[in-house]
């Protein structure tokens, strides 16, 4: 079984799961017109399936995952459309479309601003810095390997996961390219850190973000996922260190510094990020209104750095290449040009994948779903099996379809929701976009097969972070049973 079929199958179970329950929980009604058991719910279905499975196939087909999920959304959301009309109601599905495009432009608007920060600061050297000091500095492969993984755990909350895990894999394959063994080890510690680290923070992780932004969980709350994060990133690195070569790499030549305004950028951001909160806990406003203020701090330090450049055509020492430094544009992703496209393309993916789930819970199957799972199966075992699907689906389309049934839970499930969501996508190289971007970093080395042989650790490491979480938070849960 390949990474392809495996994800596909999860995707199918989920799918013909909803099916098979949609018979006995599809009388509903209200307002809206129940198509759960009808020709086109099923029909809207399969679209969502086939656009699926074709992103998963995107190794393969070599098509951007953004494109048929965008296809399916615009099809879904056409045929839902259409049968409203046909049947007398004008209105109901654009509503519920400008719903789903809210919640949409609000993500995107707040990654938008983070991105255009996290690529100044790559453009600034300040990752290169850090990458070539940590090179340079003599670890042993073991020491590397815990080095890597604390500073991937500690970066992923302020920065994001794919970045993070990106920078701290440079690293290993820099020092130890050719030992296949502490590659794929450190890859997978890197992975799991990442994961962790982003999910104890609103800013860790696209779905920590959903969940902040949704208003269900605060700002500071999330941070008391922080001890349950650590022991799913401890516990399989605890195994995983034991394995590790006990040799000393050879060191590296070269030292990249950072560039003029570097660091006020990085306080910019933090900057930023104290806006974003003051105006969600404060004011009351979206945090994304905080993140586009911050923007233009950025865009004005920009417009600073660019009025006093030093550098000119026909000044001492004019060197051609500084001359073309620029920052504080929107657009700067043409800087950041390794991630640039897949960042654009995962920002339309976003849109494709919530306009189509919003689309699929309009019809009435994430009510059948929300029924079957936090009510007869009960919130603790409802919330550790998202974790598992998102292993093998993805746990943006998974948090926010729980989001969407917005099930009647304690802040204590919440909190445990969002944990399982977000490292459940560890178990496999698949799982999350940090696992996904290192097979292709560290291609040959990284593999599917490779990180699946230390799933008992991983699987050992995200049934312990359950565990703490229930007995070090078991006062957010206010009495309600845990099954």
């Amino acid at each position: 079984m390949n990474h392809l079929v495996c994800k596909t199958l999860g995707l199918t179970l989920l799918s013909l799961f909803t099916l098979t329950v949609s018979t006995a929980w599809a009388a509903g009604g209200g307002a809206q017109i129940d198509l759960t058991s009808s020709p086109v719910g099923y029909l809207c279905l399969a679209l969502f399936i086939g656009a699926y499975g074709l992103v998963i196939a995107e190794e393969y087909t070599h098509m951007r995952k953004s494109k048929p999920v965008l296809l399916a959304a615009g099809l879904i959301w056409g045929i839902i459309a259409w049968v409203y009309a046909a049947n007398g109601f004008t209105h109901e599905a654009e509503t519920a479309v400008r719903h789903n495009i809210l919640e949409y432009a609000e993500l995107f608007l707040f990654l938008l601003v983070a991105m255009t920060y996290i690529n100044a600061m790559e453009e600034r050297q300040v990752f290169a810095a850090l990458r070539d000091r940590l090179v340079n500095a003599g670890y042993s492969l073991r020491k590397l390997f815990w080095v890597t993984g604390a500073l991937a755990f500690f970066i992923s909350p302020i920065a994001d996961n794919l970045t993070t895990a990106l920078l701290m894999c440079a690293v290993v394959l820099a020092i130890g390219r050719d030992n296949q063994k502490f590659v794929l080890l450190a890859c997978i510690n890197i992975v799991v850190a990442a994961n962790a680290g982003g999910a104890f923070s609103p800013f860790g992780d696209i779905t920590t973000l959903m969940v902040w932004q949704k208003g269900v969980i605060d700002f500071w709350t999330f941070f008391h996922l922080f001890i349950p994060s650590a022991v799913n990133w401890l516990v399989p690195a605890s195994i995983m260190h034991f394995a590790l070569p006990q040799e000393q790499p050879a060191p590296c030549e070269g030292m990249a510094s950072m560039k003029r305004g570097a660091v006020v950028v990085m306080l910019l951001f933090l900057a930023t990020i104290v806006t974003a909160v003051s105006f969600h806990n404060f004011l009351h406003l979206p945090p994304m209104m905080g993140m586009m203020t911050g923007l233009a701090y950025l865009k004005f330090y920009g417009f600073y750095l660019k009025r006093t450049h030093k550098n000119l055509p026909g000044s001492t020492g004019y060197d051609e290449e500084k001359a073309d430094e620029r920052i504080g544009d929107t657009v700067a992703f043409d800087v950041f040009r390794k991630v640039a496209r897949a960042e654009w393309d995962t920002l339309m993916f976003f849109y494709g994948v919530i306009l189509c789930v919003g689309g699929l819970g309009f019809i009435g199957y994430l009510t059948i779903v929300s029924k079957v799972m936090f009510v007869d199966w009960g919130p603790l075992p409802a919330n550790v099996m998202v974790g598992v699907l998102s292993a093998l689906v993805d746990n943006i389309p998974v948090m926010f379809a729980v989001l969407t049934m917005f099930p009647d839970m304690s802040a204590g499930h919440w909190l445990l929701v969002t944990l399982t969501a977000g490292v459940g996508g560890s178990m496999l190289s698949i799982g999350s976009a940090a696992g996904v971007a290192l097979m292709g970093q560290a291609r040959g080395k990284y593999t599917f097969f490779g990180h699946l042989r230390w799933l008992p650790a991983i699987a050992l490491g995200y049934a312990a972070s359950i565990v703490v979480h229930l007995l070090v938070n078991g006062r957010f849960f206010d009495g309600v049973p845990l099954t």
